[in-house]
């Protein structure tokens, strides 16, 4: 399937690249949105073509400071709201009113804030190991901290410094999971992860790590959008947060898949596809 390249100018002369495949058909188009350090690659070019046949129209977007998006000289342009701002902008240049909104990990919190803060933009809203945030002050303050002390290094002109970030970020114990995945496919995350600027990763640490974003535990029963809560039961910790999420949520739908970890849509994502496509043909009435 071909994809069609978007570079949509936004109001204060940054620029979001949107990937766009399939057609108006099935319900409203899907949005999506990647995890830290990812990117449109991040979701898979088969994944993308196979949930935009049988008439569903995908947009898959670069976040600011990721990918082929621009990058903000302050990390507070990433703010929530502000790329909240900037999704709309995006929506509206490509025609679109209402989407379903389905974001991982780090975009995940992102597509629970549009459903809390833009509600007439959500249709449906697919949460991939997402949470509303850190609760409490200490723990932000916590995050923020930690985030700070990931941010310093990808800043100081050392052309190793990527490098060894995002072997690091891929060694962490959340992404286990993933080392029982082929050397190819591993080798293929590695080499995307590199493609992004280090000053993007740093802005997006500062600007929207969970350490600053804003709870939104308290707000969960403002979402008016069916939900479906998306984890691998082997991500304890976000399985966890999907069952205290799922008390809360007025129309939530949980689906733990089996034997994957925290990015099931790459290690399985045959599994993802058929949840996700099953729940948004649920959501539009298809």
């Amino acid at each position: 399937m071909t994809a069609r390249e978007h570079r949509i100018g936004l109001r204060d002369g940054l620029a979001l690249h949107v990937q766009e495949r399939g057609e108006a058909g099935g319900g409203p188009p899907a949005l999506l949105l990647h995890g830290f350090t990812g990117s449109v690659e991040a979701w898979g070019e088969s994944l993308l073509d196979r949930l935009a046949r049988g008439g569903r129209r995908v947009l898959a977007v670069d976040l600011l400071g990721h990918g082929r998006s621009d990058i903000p000289t302050d990390p507070a342009r990433l703010a929530m709201e502000a790329q909240l701002d900037d999704l709309e902008e995006a929506l509206d240049a490509l025609a679109v009113g209402r989407a379903a909104w389905v974001g991982y990990s780090m975009g995940a919190r992102l597509a629970l804030g549009g459903a809390v803060l833009r509600p007439g933009r959500v249709a449906a809203l697919v949460m991939e190991s997402g949470s509303p945030g850190l609760a409490s002050e200490g723990e932000r303050r916590r995050r923020r901290e930690a985030d700070e002390a990931l941010a310093v290094p990808l800043e100081a002109g050392d052309p190793d410094a990527l490098t060894r970030f995002v072997d690091d970020w891929m060694a962490l114990p959340l992404f286990g999971t993933q080392r029982r995945l082929p050397e190819d496919v591993l080798a293929r995350e590695r080499k995307r992860r590199l493609g992004n600027d280090p000053a993007g990763l740093a802005a997006s640490l500062r600007g929207f790590g969970t350490g600053v974003q804003p709870s939104l535990w308290e707000r969960l029963g403002e979402v008016r959008a069916p939900t479906l809560l998306l984890t691998g039961a082997l991500d304890a910790k976000f399985e966890a947060l999907a069952e205290r999420m799922a008390a809360r949520l007025p129309r939530a739908v949980r689906a733990p898949v089996p034997d994957a970890g925290h990015t099931v849509h790459l290690e399985r994502p045959d599994a993802w596809l058929a949840r996700v496509r099953e729940f948004l043909a649920e959501a539009s009435g298809a």
